[in-house]
């Protein structure tokens, strides 16, 4: 519902109808894989609500995505009072979007490219003297570059944006152990520990991932952040033993979670997700999830450890789940060697 103008999509046993503000009548119709398209105009009668009653079968069965319907929507169809509405339509439509399409696997291995494009830019960005949004500009030019030159080799459709959007998240210095602190106008420092999260920013043609990594302006000079990061290493490495076919989430995450807390550190949050044309998709790899792993899903697995809330230390990848295994498609190396700048 962008700017107060609901774009609804509704799908019936044999058509699907997507009804949208007039104003977007050119591209969606050149651009929307739909049967039917129904418009509306601003103050013209009901708007969207007269298109939407003549395409609603009062005595059929009716679901609809309560985690993402507009209120003002959702307040219509309920003083309509339909024979039967079952209020189930996320849930069913998390279940059907688990198990990629060979055709989103393949936009899941090129977000990833693009990923990693964006992790080497940043990383060659960041240095003493530099200000942390002058990091951002310069992973959202490669990110940029590099999924227009994808978009350019592999796909027909000219209209899609290469464009990196979402702001970057960053986090440096004193504020590391924010993890969803946004680029500043800060100074990196010498010695500073430097965030990069790019779970928002990978977002290739729609398709999302996850993909964090943690880097040091020189040699860190205290011991017990050098031990939180190895740790944090460590408990992404015993995640992702676990990442296979006929696990349960639950598991992986529990694998995790067993080595932050062998350490001696508190119950740590969610191992991680599945991914998609979502940020967040079923199932999450958390305490309680008890899915079935299966091929053809996209998970993003972390490691993270915070230390007395003056260091946080975070890891993660995306990964296609295989019949044997997985396939991981964000890459960047992340040993203690590795990430001191």
């Amino acid at each position: 519902m962008e700017f107060g103008r609901p774009t609804l999509l509704l799908i019936s046993e044999n058509k699907t109808t997507l009804i949208t503000p007039t104003m977007e009548k050119h591209m969606v119709e050149a651009m929307a894989k739909v049967d039917r398209l129904l418009f509306w105009n601003d103050g013209d009668g009901d708007e969207w609500r007269k298109p939407l009653d003549k395409s609603m079968n009062p005595h059929k069965r009716i679901s609809y995505e309560q985690k993402k319907i507009p209120i003002l929507v959702l307040d219509h169809i309920r003083s309509k009072k339909y024979d039967s509405m079952i209020p189930g339509g996320s849930e069913l439509i998390e279940k059907l979007r688990m198990i990629k399409s060979a055709e989103e696997l393949q936009l899941a291995r090129h977000a990833g490219e693009v990923a990693n494009t964006m992790m080497n830019a940043g990383r060659s960005a960041i240095k003493a003297g530099a200000k942390e949004y002058e990091v951002a500009l310069a992973i959202s030019e490669s990110g940029t570059r590099t999924a227009a030159e994808i978009l350019e080799r592999n796909y027909s459709d000219k209209r899609m944006s290469p464009n990196t959007h979402f702001l970057q998240i960053m986090s440096s210095g004193p504020d590391i152990s924010m993890p969803h602190r946004r680029a500043s106008i800060r100074t990196l420092e010498k010695g500073d520990p430097v965030f990069l999260c790019f779970c928002g920013m990978t977002n290739f043609h729609r398709f999302k991932l996850g993909f964090d990594r943690t880097f040091w302006i020189s040699n860190p000079n205290n011991k017990k952040y050098i031990e939180g990061y190895e740790l944090a290493l460590e408990s992404q490495k015993a995640a992702i033993s676990k990442l296979k076919p006929g696990v349960a989430a639950e598991e992986i995450h529990a694998a995790y979670a067993e080595v932050i807390q062998d350490a001696g550190y508190t119950y740590p949050f969610r191992c991680g997700r599945a991914t998609g044309f979502s940020f967040l998709e079923k199932p999450q790899i958390i305490s309680g999830d008890k899915t079935i792993i299966k091929a053809g899903m996209v998970l993003a697995i972390d490691g993270s450890v915070t230390v007395d809330n003056h260091f946080r230390a975070q890891v993660g990848d995306s990964f296609i789940i295989t019949d044997t295994g997985y396939e991981q498609i964000t890459s960047h190396p992340n040993a203690l060697d590795e990430i001191i700048l």
